[in-house]
């Protein structure tokens, strides 16, 4: 029950900052149409999709609510694009690396059974869970936004209607992937990937720490 109770907290904290992330950075790129929704805001009440959120809590994927803005407020659509998608992911990468630093700590020195220990680690669990997820060049995730940078301009528009029409059949890849997969054969080609992503970052970060 604490677990849950600790995956719960974190998830809310994460999303929070993941979607204000990108209501901030569209706002500094000159586009008001995330604030003006009250998106610009830490309150996850604001952010939180029902279905995305739970998914997250119980799955290990999710997502929120997709903040909104308008490319024709911003001075160039598809790099700006792309910035105010890998606004999210980046803050949930500062967010591990600033819990791992007193992650590591309380691991060297002894306190690794502690309550706070254990907070600490599902919120560096989640937040890279998040990073993971949505790194991926797949719609609704912000890779996919990210990676239109490198589309060229002649195939964007097609690249862009893909974006807006993929996100149903992703879905439900991600759903076979894990009730199908999962469940049935004890096999997910998600969990593989996001597990080795996983262990990846958390060297990573250790190095850093």
């Amino acid at each position: 029950m604490t677990d849950l109770i600790y995956t719960i907290i974190a998830v809310l904290f994460a999303l929070s900052f993941h979607e204000f992330a990108h209501a901030w950075m569209g706002t500094r790129l000159g586009d008001p149409t995330a604030r003006l929704q009250g998106r610009l805001t830490l309150n996850p009440l604001k952010h939180l999709d029902p279905v995305g959120t739970f998914a997250l809590i119980f799955f290990h994927f999710g997502w929120g609510k997709p903040v909104p803005f308008n490319p024709h407020n911003l001075a160039n659509p598809k790099r700006d694009g792309a910035l105010i998608a890998l606004a999210g992911p980046l803050t949930n990468l500062l967010i591990a690396i600033v819990v791992a630093v007193p992650l590591k700590y309380f691991g060297q020195t002894g306190f690794v059974s502690s309550e706070l220990y254990q907070l600490l680690d599902v919120f560096y669990q989640v937040n890279i869970i998040l990073l993971g997820l949505n790194l991926l060049p797949l719609p609704p995730f912000d890779g996919s936004k990210v990676l239109g940078l490198f589309i060229p301009r002649r195939w964007y528009n097609a690249y862009d209607t893909y974006l807006d029409q993929g996100v149903t059949y992703v879905l439900i890849f991600i759903l076979f992937d894990n009730f199908i997969l999962g469940q049935l054969f004890g096999f997910s080609i998600l969990s593989l990937g996001l597990g080795s992503f996983l262990s990846w970052a958390h060297a990573l970060i250790s190095i850093g720490t």
